[in-house]
């Protein structure tokens, strides 16, 4: 299902900015593009997007924007002191010594780079996916409940196709006896009625579709169901299309109408319309 979501937050060491965004995909994969400051924190990441994202094809950037002069030197002014009046001390002693100023500067201490405490940056980065990740995951699921009324909507085309050709069973069965009866009373050579009989409930019972439309009606059922959960339900849909699809294709091969032929290859075409949209779904 695609998403995007972005945001920033200051702290210590500069503005952290983040974005995640999500394209299609049956199953969780996650790429990342992290600052150096952050690569220790990639594990802990991906365990917390995969606990609250299940399917799709995720990509998340965190960036690091330091301050102007956020890279300067720091001067320690106590320790400069300390080697300033040690300098005149023994100038005092040895008058003929000179120091020179940058020559104090380089004594280790003086001067220092500004350092960010890294613990107090990896915090605020997993506080600012978790805000991400919170709109993120909304996002989803405000485009996942648009997606359930198109499903829902190809669901009830599929439910009254069904009845449709629950209805028309019994005139068909009723006008396939006919034709079987009339060419049997074209043969030259008389039947035994009983064994004729026989020979055509067999042959009705082939044609009969009422089990595939029972399963029909069930799979409609639970697919209603599992559209109204709140949780992740992408692969079990996968799993009740190819049911639906296994009862399209058995009602096509017993049909013996051109009614029911059509209705066979209407259905498929509302079954892959559900395929394509479970294929956004989590």
């Amino acid at each position: 299902m695609t998403a995007y979501a972005s945001g920033e937050r200051a702290t210590a060491g500069g503005t952290l900015g983040c974005e995640l965004r999500a394209v299609n995909h049956r199953f969780l994969e996650i790429g990342m593009r992290l600052p150096e400051e952050l690569r220790a924190l990639e594990p802990m990441l991906r365990e917390r997007i995969a606990a609250r994202v299940a399917r799709g094809k995720l990509d998340l950037t965190l960036r690091l924007r330091t301050p102007e002069g956020g890279d300067a030197l720091q001067l320690d002014p106590r320790m400069l002191g300390q080697l300033s009046e040690l300098a005149l001390d023994m100038q005092a002693r040895f008058p003929a010594l000179r120091t020179e100023f940058t020559e104090l500067l380089q004594f280790p201490g003086v001067l220092q780079a500004r350092s960010v405490d890294p613990a107090a940056l990896q915090a605020e980065a997993m506080a600012l996916l978790d805000q991400v990740l919170g709109e993120f995951v909304a996002a989803r699921g405000r485009e996942g409940a648009k997606l359930a009324v198109v499903i829902g909507e190809r669901v009830d085309g599929i439910a009254r196709i069904a009845g449709e050709v629950r209805t028309l069973m019994p005139v068909i069965g009723a006008g396939q006896r006919q034709k079987l009866e009339a060419r049997l009373a074209d043969l030259r050579q008389p039947a035994d009625p009983g064994r004729l009989e026989q020979e055509l409930v067999l042959w009705l019972q082939k044609l009969d579709v009422d089990e595939e439309l029972d399963r029909l009606d069930s799979h409609v059922a639970e697919i209603r169901r599992v559209l109204e959960q709140d949780e992740p339900v992408g692969r079990r849909l996968d799993f009740l299309l190819q049911e639906f699809n296994r009862e399209a294709n058995t009602l096509g091969s017993k049909s013996v109408d051109a009614r029911t032929s059509a209705a066979a290859v209407e259905l498929k075409v509302l079954i892959d319309q559900v395929r394509e949209q479970i294929q956004n779904i989590e």
